[in-house]
């Protein structure tokens, strides 16, 4: 049998460390999606505006209030980080100006989209998440979803996922790099990362089916990987539950997306979901 050759490509940019978009915006060279992190102090105020972007400002952690030109919305937030609780994410339309103020010490991501549509503003709470136990056996996570297609926004959607201990995510491998709707639609990707411990890891492979993007990566606490094309199985190191929030936007207001034949098959094995989910309620 004739073995197709090809050279792992394993440094291709997809691994972003913090300090790339911890307090600044960042877009990585994609068409729509950009990301910030913040992390503030009680009583530190932050001021920005979304101009050309609508944001979905997801608080990792602490207790927050927003006052901006789409409304005021105050001391929102519960969880301490990300791994006690359901969160809080208020989405804000494009041209809109926003202070923050943190009224806790408090953990936030700000995730930006190109847009032109002006949607209202809202701010979504523990009680409007739909948590989804999704896969089987070792395969078995958790999704928060917060933005999905059904929400009024224009580009944007956010979820968050939770892996267990030594569980796969992301599987079988599926990807969503082409406009063919209803079965599959083209969308950029970023899955930024919390470890439950300091010295914990996931492994993210990256791929497309003819090799010519092959990577694998090992992401560590507040790391970032870029999926602008390929599919993109997660796993998680034995003893440490992962965390990656999810920010996507595209070619249509849809989460669609194809197996790799090659692994589509494993679904027909799961009959059991992980006990240990949902690992936050």
């Amino acid at each position: 049998m004739n073995t197709p050759h090809y050279v792992p490509r394993n440094d291709t940019g997809l691994l972003v460390k913090p300090g790339k978009f911890t307090n600044r915006v960042e877009n990585f060279g994609f068409e729509f999606l950009s990301f910030e992190c913040r992390k503030l102090s009680a009583g530190e105020k932050f001021r920005a505006e979304t101009g050309a972007r609508e944001l979905g400002m997801v608080l990792l952690g602490g207790v927050c209030s927003v006052s901006s030109s789409k409304g005021t919305f105050q001391r929102f937030g519960q969880r301490p980080n990300v791994f006690n609780g359901l969160p809080y994410m208020l989405y804000l339309p494009i041209s809109t100006e926003f202070e923050l103020t943190a009224e806790s010490a408090s953990d936030v991501a700000f995730c930006y989209c190109r847009a032109e549509e002006p949607h209202p503003a809202k701010l979504i709470g523990p009680g409007d998440i739909r948590v989804e136990i999704r896969g089987g056996g070792n395969a078995t996570r958790q999704i928060n979803h917060m933005i999905e297609p059904s929400f009024s926004a224009h580009r944007l959607l956010v979820c968050e996922v939770y892996t267990p201990s030594g569980n796969w995510s992301s599987y079988p491998p599926h990807k969503h790099d082409v406009h063919n709707p209803p079965g599959e639609v083209d969308l950029e990707e970023i899955y930024y990362y919390r470890i439950d411990r300091p010295e914990g890891y996931a492994i993210q492979r990256v791929y497309t089916r003819d090799h010519r993007l092959d990577a694998t990566v090992t992401v560590r606490d507040g790391e970032l990987v870029l999926i602008p094309e390929g599919y993109h199985p997660v796993v998680a190191a034995h003893g440490y539950n992962v965390y990656y929030l999810n920010a996507l936007a595209g070619s249509a207001r849809s989460m669609a997306a194809s197996d790799d034949p090659d692994y589509a098959w494993v679904r027909q094995t799961w009959t059991t979901k992980d006990p240990r989910l949902p690992l936050v309620k």
